[in-house]
């Protein structure tokens, strides 16, 4: 909202704004238009059962754009790693190897409210299980790719991360709002990327036109195989409810000419 403001509503801060965002981090148009306007942005991540901030990352502005600057992880949080959640092997440290963010720490919480079932379930491997995927990169940072509930799997076995292709998504100057699932299709295995997509306010642009734009910014398998336009529903904190999605994905099988396009909004890769 700051970052699309008119220019008849920008003021001139009055002294530098520190800026945290927690959750998924926003594109980097977002960012850059933010930074100019004179706020610094951190991003954070962390969870209520961590009971603090996981780790810290300020981002630098640059001239090709804003860039990790430093890390401030949190001391009390001795145990932070990204391992296979069969083996309990840490990933090597090769930006692909795809894991689970794991905590262990005497600041973890003790366990979910009368709950035992939720709370041997979070422990049962000797670390907390966040749900979170990540990859480590070979600086040693952890780069987070999904959560394990959204992530979707192809037939060949590639993790697909949603926030990749949400991340190019929000690049579309028409796009204001989006979200991506996975959705099966009985002529093939796995699930295939599925964009639902909300235009901005007099924006005029095909499903087809942007999975054109996708292309060439991520891989083929990447790929959204399907975009949905319209209104997507949100809980009473604006929050994507993903999970109403997943449903809508799962009967667009019936909606589609065997042309793969249709004119309520919906298109199909060809």
């Amino acid at each position: 909202m700051i970052a699309e403001a008119p220019l008849t509503d920008h003021r001139p801060l009055p002294f530098k704004v520190d800026l945290v965002i927690a959750g998924a981090l926003p594109p980097l148009e977002i960012l850059n238009k933010v930074h100019e306007l004179g706020f610094s942005v951190s991003h954070a991540y962390g969870m209520t059962e961590a009971l603090s901030l996981v780790n810290v990352r300020s981002l630098r502005h640059e001239q090709t754009g804003m860039q990790h600057c430093e890390e401030i992880c949190n001391v009390i949080m001795d145990g932070v790693d990204v391992k296979d959640p069969t083996t309990m092997r840490s990933v090597p440290a090769d930006g692909k190897t795809i894991g689970e963010v794991m905590l262990r720490s005497n600041t973890l919480m003790s366990g979910y409210l009368k709950n035992i079932q939720a709370t041997q379930a979070a422990f049962e491997r000797g670390w907390y299980g966040t749900r979170d995927l990540a990859v480590r990169d070979p600086d040693g940072y952890v780069r987070l790719k999904d959560r394990e509930v959204d992530a979707i799997f192809n037939g060949e076995g590639d993790a697909i991360s949603t926030l990749e292709i949400e991340a190019v998504l929000a690049s579309h100057p028409a796009v204001q709002a989006k979200a991506v699932v996975g959705r099966t299709k009985e002529d093939r295995l796995g699930e295939t990327p599925c964009a639902f997509v909300k235009l901005k306010e007099g924006s005029s642009v095909s499903g087809q036109e942007i999975i054109e734009f996708c292309r060439g910014k991520l891989p083929n398998y990447m790929l959204p195989g399907s975009v949905v336009l319209g209104d997507l529903p949100v809980n009473s904190t604006g929050k994507i409810q993903k999970f109403v999605l997943k449903d809508k994905a799962k009967a667009l099988g019936s909606l589609f000419h065997s042309n793969g396009h249709l004119t309520n909004g919906v298109c199909e890769k060809s």
